[in-house]
């Protein structure tokens, strides 16, 4: 059952057992600042739908949930982290606005189902609710901290799912022994003879039995057992996630023809294929020479040279095989609703392309790359600025000269 954290104690740890000095020190921590700017305003209602409305025991508060997540990442924290420097830390004690020196607000239990009911809740309604958290606290800090938000820069960077690096034919295996574990005796009859193998070592220690010279042989198994294992139990178990993975190994590895899996060559396979049972949605990608199965992370934050601090004022997940230009092209319109007066957005080379021009010139946005993406120019091309004009430039090549036109904003 729902019920908000809108009832703090009539006296605190802080007023009961420090005195006036430790106090005072308690006040100048970042901690203070992370309870007043994020902890007191988080809305609990965003987050109602996730419990029964039953009159059943009262979840957790929602606000100290929310908040010891964004700490755990800020900090770096494991769980047990976490817990202990709840249990033992002052400062953390404040910023999760906790009411006495002994209150133990969560167990493990309760922050690992609260993430799953997030996720479950994701994948539903198709809302991210810390998203929609970390939206309206920028707002307010945006607000409260008087940061100016005409001039904004965008970056991304590689994130790596915790997974293991699975070879195709250990990733067959892997996929294939989790659905054998949902067998009834009747499908181990049939099928187990052929499982058997597999299963007595694993797919890791399976795979390294194997010669190069048996690759080919062992691809030719493996896609004659999927598709018996598929035609034989493709109703019973239709509706397990270990189906589902084993469904999309089965296709995006094989192709049927006339009743016979042939598995499909190597150059047909591509990075959003599988890359493990454990995460479905990891894709894979090479960036700068950097190897990444996972995701990429889209960040923009204010960058006006007058603002004090800059914040980040945009966060986008994303499979990591899509291009920056793409990503960037179908976030400005999330980014201009947030921040409506951005007039100026920095990025590097990898975002330029023409619909990302385009999206920039429709809604009167400077776009500053710090490269070009494109084959080097075999000619010289200079761009200067016009001494009687500073807002105007001359861009030159050995064919011809052309000055800047002025758009509403600029030229």
């Amino acid at each position: 059952m729902f019920k908000a954290n809108n009832q703090p104690g009539l006296f605190s740890f802080e007023t009961q057992l420090l005195d006036n000095e430790q106090q005072r020190l308690l006040e100048k921590t970042p901690e203070k600042a992370f309870h007043d700017l994020i902890f007191t305003n988080i809305n609990e209602n965003d987050y109602k739908d996730l419990f029964s409305e039953n009159g059943s025991r009262p979840n957790a508060a929602v606000n100290i949930l929310v908040s010891a997540l964004i700490l755990k990442e800020r900090k770096s924290w494991s769980y047990d982290e976490l817990m202990a420097s709840i249990l033992s830390d002052m400062r953390t004690k404040m910023a999760l606005g906790l009411p006495s020196i002994d209150c133990k607000p969560f167990s493990r239990a309760t922050i690992f189902n609260f993430q799953n009911r997030l996720s479950n809740y994701e994948q539903e309604n198709g809302i991210n609710l810390l998203e929609k958290t970390f939206d309206s606290l920028t707002a307010s800090q945006l607000k409260k901290l008087k940061i100016k938000t005409d001039i904004q820069r965008s970056d991304s960077g590689l994130i790596s799912s915790n997974i293991r690096k699975y070879s195709r034919i250990q990733l067959l295996i892997e996929v294939l022994l989790r659905l054998s574990r949902l067998f009834d005796d009747s499908d181990k009859d049939i099928l187990s003879s052929r499982i058997r193998p597999y299963g007595k070592l694993g797919s890791q220690k399976y795979v390294y039995g194997l010669k190069s010279s048996d690759l080919t042989h062992e691809l030719k198994k493996l896609g004659e057992l999927y598709c018996a294992i598929y035609q034989h139990v493709k109703t019973k178990y239709s509706g397990t996630g270990e189906f589902r993975v084993f469904k999309r190994a089965y296709n995006e590895h094989f192709t049927v023809i006339d009743g016979e899996a042939k598995a499909k060559d190597s150059k047909g396979l591509n990075s959003s294929m599988l890359q493990s049972p454990d995460d479905e949605d990891a894709t894979y990608r090479k960036k700068r020479e950097q190897e990444s199965k996972g995701y990429t992370i889209n960040a923009t934050e204010t960058a006006n040279p007058e603002n004090d601090i800059q914040l980040v004022t945009d966060i986008a997940v994303n499979k990591n095989n899509i291009d920056d230009s793409k990503i960037l092209e179908d976030r400005t319109d999330k980014i201009i609703e947030k921040t409506p007066d951005l007039e100026e957005l920095h990025t590097d080379g990898g975002y330029g392309s023409e619909g990302v021009d385009k999206k920039m010139e429709d809604n009167n946005i400077t776009l500053i790359t710090t490269a070009v993406r494109g084959r080097e120019s075999k000619v010289e091309k200079t761009i200067t600025q016009n001494p009687e004009n500073e807002q105007q430039y001359t861009v030159k090549c050995p064919y011809q000269t052309v000055r800047s036109e002025p758009t509403k904003k600029r030229n």
